[in-house]
Parts: C-alpha cells; structure tokens; sequence
C-alpha cells in the first residue's frame, strides 16, 4: 500500500505555508503526485448555470477578486514543494466554497491535509471545515494543529483503538504511514465498557494484523476513561507522539455537523497533527 495522490488545501492563512511543506514531505517520501488546492470561495451552484452572473454583475467582480487571491496562495505554495523535491505538483483552483471544493477534490486523492480551525483568523467563521471534511470526504484527513511547529511528522505514532468500524478504517487508511514510523503504539480504550471478551475490540488482533504489514507496533494496555479525549491528549504528551490516528465519529446533514464528543475534543484542543477517517 502506498499514497499515490496526496492533497494540500492552500489558501491564504498564515499557517498554509506549514501545512504545504507537511503535505510535500509526504509527497517526497511516498513518492506521490502533490495537489495544491484553493478553492475560489464561491459555491458552484452560485455560476454553474451563468445566470447567477448576469442577474448579479458585481458578483462577477467579487469572484475575479476571489480567483485573484486563491492563485496567490498557490504561487507561494508551488516553490515550497519544488525547495523539498516533490516528484510532481499541481497548482489547483477550484471554482467552488472550501467546503464542498475540497470535499470533493479529496475523493480523487488518497490523504488530505488540511488546518486546525484558528478562531485568530478571518477564516474562523468555517468553524466546522475540518469536521466537514473528515466526514465527507471519504479519505483519510490529517489535520494540522494551529498552534505549534511540526517536523518530521510520523516517526511516533499513538493509535487509538476501541474496535469500532470508524477506529478500523483510520487505522487502515494509515497504514502507508505506519509501515515507515519507528514506533506505532495502540492504546486501547474502553475495553470494559465496550463489554467484549478479549478479542478484536482488546486489540490483540488488530495489532497481529499490523504486524503482518510490517509495522511495529506496541500494544499498551487497555485505558477505561469518561473523557478518552483529554486522556488521549495526555497520553500522546507523556509518549512524545508526534501523530494520532484515530476514527471520527459523527455525521452530516447538509450543513448541519453533528460529532461524537471524542472527535470535538480533538478537534478543538489536538496538540500535534491528527490523521482521523470517518
């Protein structure tokens, strides 16, 4: 297994440069083809059909000054991936909202990178943008925390394992990235409340399984918690992880995000980046 098609949402934040360069790094080291993304900030349902535009001519106007910024950001991306050594970048506008534009992007791609909300920039009213996008896209998502300065992402790696459907599909949609970690642990929770005899859900199993993909693994032992969040949090601090895995729980109607407590505690307060799958 291995990431062929890796993308990168670009945009004009002071936190795309970082993100870009994670994105490339990853692209270097599987070898993958890069995919810069903005997005034009205009859903496509707003022009797709034109008439939009000609009932509104200053919407004409807003979008160009829209287009204008996105291919801006992604003029400063494309020297940040050339400076790693990216075998092959792309520089992509998409005429859509973030939401939805790279939602959809993601589906042709086999990881996305995308920011930690910042409530410090003007972005912060898409509060829901990486829940979104971990629960639409469809891919493995990794979410770069706002705060703090990410190198060499992936050596240590804490997974967080309850036997669920959701844990299942991160844990293997990581494998590319667990097969060249230097250590992976997987800490299981809840074991007990789960109410299973030991088995898939203990994490035996699973960590077999890992094995046989070469990865090596530590299992820790099971960790009963009211609040796995904080205690997931705080478990990564004391290991020195420099990457969670971890399933997303939750669903989307519409706009309308609703996520397990678990999955907001993350995305709120992560402390190093979170590769979660939905």
């Amino acid at each position: 297994m291995s990431y062929q098609t890796i993308l990168a949402h670009v945009d004009d934040t002071k936190h795309a440069a970082s993100r870009v360069r994670i994105a490339a790094e990853f692209a270097f080291t599987h070898d993958a083809h890069l995919i810069g993304a903005a997005v034009s900030g205009i859903s496509r349902f707003a022009f797709q059909s034109g008439e939009a535009m000609q009932s509104d001519p200053n919407l004409a106007v807003h979008l160009e000054y829209l287009r204008k910024r996105a291919h801006h950001a992604l003029e400063l991306a494309e020297p940040i991936a050339k400076n790693i050594g990216v075998p092959s970048f792309e520089a992509r506008l998409l005429e859509d909202d973030a939401l939805d534009g790279l939602a959809m992007q993601a589906r042709c791609s086999d990881l996305i990178v995308i920011g930690q909300t910042d409530p410090d920039e003007p972005a912060a009213s898409l509060s829901d943008f990486p829940a979104y996008i971990v629960l639409n896209a469809g891919r493995p998502t990794l979410i770069i925390p706002h705060s703090g300065q990410f190198t060499g992402i992936g050596k240590r790696i804490l997974i967080a394992w309850d036997g669920s459907r959701a844990a299942t599909r991160a844990l293997t949609d990581a494998i590319p990235l667990l097969q060249r970690a230097d250590l992976v642990q997987l800490a299981v929770f809840n074991q007990a409340v789960a109410g299973s005899a030991p088995g898939p859900a203990s994490g035996t199993d699973i960590a077999l399984y890992l094995a046989r993909h070469g990865v090596k693994l530590e299992l820790l032992p099971d960790r009963a918690s009211s609040d796995i969040g904080n205690a997931l949090l705080s478990l990564a601090a004391d290991l020195s992880t420099d990457m969670i895995v971890m399933g997303a729980y939750g669903h989307s109607r519409f706009r309308e995000i609703m996520l397990g407590g678990v999955t907001r505690t993350i995305l709120g307060a992560m402390t190093v980046p979170v590769l979660m799958s939905h």
